[in-house]
């Protein structure tokens, strides 16, 4: 069955258990899975080949019940069409405790895969195309209404051509702008000039870098040459987070080879020289089970800041300093 991506509500993981969203829109996928799955726990990822190499083993981990698992939702990244003829050998057995979710870049309309969710009532397809200027103005027009700050069309023009017409970008500068409207300052074109400077803040991705290395004394000295603020505080949190996420995979995979260039070379998506040195040491410092008690740490930072945005550079200042300390349990 096919919806349209504003009928997402109308899915029932209670009777669709298996969805399919495809196309080249990922900022909008990510943000409609998350939206979907907000309320669940047990979540479970797999790329594509990792399910297709072992086929028999990850039948028995979705199909073997266990009595302290009520559900268990599955998402397939990356999917393509060679995962087609495994998912037709499943979609009918017993998925009553069970929700597949298939993540595709792009299926053409004749795709086998994409015709399947198409045709069958009880599966879903979703189609997430490019955004356009339009659809994104409507997505910061209706952000601003709902938060009720008060902004005009053309500031709003501004932070979408600011965020290059990339959604996850563009959210990621309303929370920003949101931050900034709470400490009462005058939302204008200049201000958000100044916000919006994504610049790929080469600083923040440094800072962010020493910490996870135990760099210690690199990590204090560009928190103290950075006149951060607390606009750049989600922006922090929101790198780290995107940092820890790609040191958990690593030192996981680090875990199973225990060889570190082998594991380096197999990253995906591959690591630029200049940071291979680097992203080595943190593989070093960070066991899998502490990464990922950072990763919920760090979500947890994330709504304190927004909790206490006159105290944010603090917040975000002392955690870093502690999590950068050798001493501190990794």
């Amino acid at each position: 069955m096919i919806l349209k991506y504003f009928e997402i509500k109308k899915i029932k993981l209670n009777k669709n258990k298996l969805i399919l969203f495809h196309g080249k829109n990922e900022g909008f996928k990510s943000q409609s899975i998350k939206e979907l799955l907000k309320d669940k726990k047990k979540i479970f990822s797999y790329e594509e080949k990792e399910v297709l190499e072992n086929k028999e083993n990850f039948k028995e981990m979705i199909f073997n019940k266990s009595l302290f698992e009520t559900e268990k939702i599955v998402i397939i990244k990356r999917a393509t069409e060679k995962l087609f003829k495994f998912i037709d050998e499943i979609k009918d057995k017993n998925l009553e405790d069970i929700n597949l979710i298939i993540n595709s870049e792009n299926l053409e309309k004749k795709s086998k895969l994409r015709l399947l969710f198409e045709k069958d009532k009880d599966c879903i397809s979703i189609a997430f195309y490019p955004d356009n200027s339009q659809t994104l103005s409507k997505l910061a027009y209706e952000f601003f209404l709902k938060k009720n700050i008060s902004i005009s069309q053309s500031n709003i023009n501004l932070i979408i051509n600011r965020c290059n017409e990339d959604r996850e970008k563009l959210i990621n500068e309303l929370e920003k702008i949101e931050l900034f409207s709470l400490s009462g300052k005058k939302l204008n074109s200049e201000n958000i000039s100044i916000l919006t400077n994504i610049s790929e803040n080469q600083s923040i991705s440094e800072l962010i870098d020493n910490c996870l290395a135990k760099n210690e004394k690199r990590t204090i000295h560009i928190l103290n040459e950075n006149n951060f603020n607390s606009e750049d505080c989600i922006l922090i949190t929101r790198i780290f987070l995107i940092k820890a996420k790609k040191i958990l995979i690593l030192s996981s995979e680090f875990e199973k080879n225990k060889n570190i260039e082998l594991t380096i070379s197999k990253a995906k998506p591959p690591i630029f020289w200049k940071e291979k040195e680097i992203t080595k040491q943190q593989i070093y410092k960070w066991k899998p089970e502490n990464i990922k008690k950072l990763i919920y740490k760090i979500h947890n930072l994330e709504l304190d800041i927004k909790r206490n945005v006159f105290n944010s550079v603090n917040l975000i200042s002392n955690f870093l300093i502690e999590q950068c300390s050798p001493n501190t349990s990794n």
